[in-house]
């Protein structure tokens, strides 16, 4: 899903980058298990 940075209501950083979501329950998803979503 592509999330309008500039509009995006929920954001995390990790690894020294900002990751935007469309709703809380993607952002809460990733904050738990970033490694999941993020390739190293």
């Amino acid at each position: 899903m592509n999330v309008d940075e500039k509009t995006a209501k929920f954001k995390s950083s990790h690894g020294g980058k900002e990751y935007y979501f469309c709703c809380a329950a993607c952002k809460t998803s990733f904050d738990k298990n970033p490694g999941k979503y993020v390739k190293a």
